[in-house]
């Protein structure tokens, strides 16, 4: 009961955050959903994202080579290359384009980048929210299932209405719906509710209302 009122509370406070006044003309933008690289779990390929920790191996010069944190804008800074856009690219792309940057300075120079601490770029993230027992955003793995989602989660709450749950998917600029069963899928076991997931899935798990 104090679970609900504490969410007719925010309902309640985002209706009056929404009733401004006629003098404030300050509108935010809709946000653009950046739908995800992968279409079939057997073609994924890890894209590097904001945050993650990269290790730049130059072959034969190691006084150039050493470890770079992507930046929140997706770039990185080496000893001989600024502003390097890294986000969205895989390791090897990346690498080719630090060789292309260094052809200035170094003779056919030959680089290996390596990714720790991954964290990956939004659009290749899923993100799990409602009554999930820790909801929050995991970082995709190739043939990831439901069930991988809801062991990363912790599985459902008390209150979570599984079976209504909704995965939503957006690629090529459409939005699908999809209804799981998670309530089969956690609490009976039933693996035919089992599915693949994809980069970018977000998957919505409502109250069950008594």
């Amino acid at each position: 009961m104090l679970k609900r009122s504490l969410w007719l509370l925010i309902v309640l406070g985002l209706t009056q955050f929404g009733c401004s006044s006629s003098s404030d003309n300050q509108v935010l933008s809709h946000a653009t959903v950046q739908p995800s690289m992968t279409t079939d779990p057997s073609d994924y390929q890890y894209l590097i994202g904001a945050g993650d920790s990269l290790s730049i191996f130059v072959w034969g010069n190691p006084d150039i080579s050493g470890p770079v944190t992507v930046r929140p804008d997706g770039k990185i800074t080496t000893s001989l290359a600024e502003d390097l856009d890294a986000a969205g690219k895989t390791p090897f792309a990346l690498a080719r384009e630090i060789e292309k940057s260094l052809k200035t300075f170094i003779r056919e120079p030959r680089v290996t980048v390596s990714v720790g601490g991954f964290v990956g770029p939004f659009s290749e993230q899923i993100r799990v929210i409602g009554e999930a027992a820790n909801p929050r955003a995991i970082n995709y793995r190739k043939h990831m299932t439901l069930l991988d989602v809801m062991i990363e989660v912790g599985g459902l709450t008390t209150y979570a209405a599984g079976n209504r749950a909704t995965l939503v998917r957006v690629q090529g600029g459409t939005q699908q719906t999809f209804s799981v069963h998670l309530d089969d899928l956690v609490r009976d076991g039933d693996i035919s509710a089992n599915a693949d997931v994809l980069p970018g899935d977000v998957i919505i798990i409502p109250e069950a209302w008594f």
